[in-house]
């Protein structure tokens, strides 16, 4: 979630309402593309419709009306966005970039709309202190501080109205959207994408899951050093109000300013607690948004925080990883690419040529994690990785349907590699992962 900077801004609540803004925003951006495109046959060119799409115009167009809307459209802009496992092309992830800091807030008088259909008549009497200004807003909901009349300090993430309803809408239109800026390369199936994201978005705006996921980290973090998680106040807790204690703490960026030892060691503790999720717990919180953590710059604990998007971890999924992980450390390229397409990452329509240049990224890829000590800030292994992808794509390479379980832990494990970078840490990866995949 980003800081609210803006001032407050109702969401448009109804199915009709979004729908009649997603049209307008679409039929602007065609018509825009329309005109520039007729301004290029009149000059004698043949029109750039890539070029015509991303111009400044479109990409504020698109943005701000998603922004404005929240929900399951900006959602979905901010997860083609995130530089974290894309899968969609740079071109159309700059279109949505700017999703990422551009969260409204609902005005006081839609928030206690909200609210008195949430609790019981009455409910401001039940707190000492409420502030109606969130201190956090996202696509599904914004976050209020509040004191309860006991004195407890609590955090309130609220549902923005309307977003659950529209989940399958919203996300159809944005799917037009993609297809109609022609940036997707030929045959990519990218149907099974939007449905996983309208399931995920509804799993995200059910409050009382996200409760149940967070009492379930508790319990798997109980006695383990380190790590702080909110309590759930279930009294004031539904299905689109969620109630925790208030966990003082700074962003994760700022630990970036801490000595190389501090920054190192909560760089380990996050691999760490991610390696259990996958090989231990069987259950990971797969958003590796960096705003879902947060440190205390006194004690150096970390704090997590919304578990919406968590995760079961098959047991075929973790002994596939366990294997691939441990063979690309020992250099056993050939098990590498058999168990490569058994994680869907090849498949039997994938030609030779692309098969051979996605098992070289691979090899480039252990090859640098089994350094005794790996340098999260060298820029070479994800340049190398960027160029070749580009290289790829350009090939006509089309990426096989990957499994959804594949999908979200590739995205967690590039989350991570991301935040390493910015904390600019230095780790003995192999050490890690050859520990956590050791057998027990």
């Amino acid at each position: 979630m980003s800081t609210p900077r803006d001032k407050g801004l109702a969401v448009p609540a109804s199915r009709l309402g979004r729908l009649t803004r997603l049209g307008s925003m679409t039929a602007g951006v065609a018509g825009n593309m329309a005109l520039g495109g007729m301004a290029q046959l009149g000059r004698g060119q043949r029109p750039d419709w890539r070029g015509l799409l991303l111009t400044p115009a479109n990409i504020t167009r698109v943005a701000d009306q998603l922004a404005k809307m929240r929900g399951a459209a900006m959602k979905i802009g901010q997860l083609a966005s995130m530089d974290a496992g894309d899968m969609l092309p740079p071109e159309l992830s700059q279109i949505m970039a700017r999703l990422r800091d551009d969260a409204h807030f609902m005005p006081p008088a839609q928030l206690k709309k909200v609210l008195a259909t949430q609790w019981h008549d009455g409910w401001l009497r039940d707190f000492k202190r409420f502030d109606v200004r969130p201190i956090a807003a996202a696509s599904i909901g914004q976050v209020h501080r509040a004191q309860l009349r006991d004195g407890r300090d609590v955090a309130i993430k609220v549902q923005y109205p309307g977003v659950a309803r529209s989940i399958d809408s919203d996300v159809a239109n944005v799917g037009t959207l993609i297809r109609m800026s022609g940036l997707l390369p030929a045959g990519f199936a990218l149907d099974p994408y939007l449905d996983e994201a309208a399931r995920q978005l509804h799993e995200e705006t059910d409050y009382l899951r996200e409760a149940a996921c967070l009492n379930r980290f508790r319990d798997l973090l109980n006695g383990v050093e380190g790590f702080r998680l909110p309590k759930v106040h279930a009294d004031l807790s539904t299905g689109s109000t969620l109630t925790m204690d208030y966990l003082e703490g700074r962003p994760i960026e700022e630990a970036a300013e801490a000595p190389q030892e501090q920054r190192n060691a909560i760089m380990a503790r996050l691999i760490d607690l991610m390696l259990k999720e996958v090989f231990e717990f069987k259950v990971m919180q797969s958003d590796p948004n960096f705003a879902n953590y947060r440190f205390d710059p006194v004690s150096g604990d970390i704090i997590l925080l919304d578990f919406g998007a968590t995760r079961d971890v098959s047991e075929d999924i973790s002994v596939l990883y366990r294997s691939i992980l441990m063979a690309g450390l020992d250099g056993g390229w050939g098990k590498c690419e058999d168990l490569a397409l058994s994680l869907g990452f090849v498949d039997e329509n994938t030609k030779s040529e692309h098969r051979e240049k996605l098992m070289s990224l691979m090899r480039v890829a252990f090859t640098s994690l089994a350094a005794p000590m790996f340098d999260f800030t060298d820029k070479t292994l994800t340049r190398q990785m960027q160029a070749e992808g580009e290289a790829l794509a350009r090939d006509g390479f089309i990426p096989p349907v990957v499994p959804m379980d594949v999908l979200y832990l590739q995205r967690k494990f590039a989350g991570m590699f991301l935040l390493g970078a910015r904390l600019g840490v230095r780790l003995p990866v192999a050490d890690m992962l050859r520990q956590a995949c050791a057998p027990r």
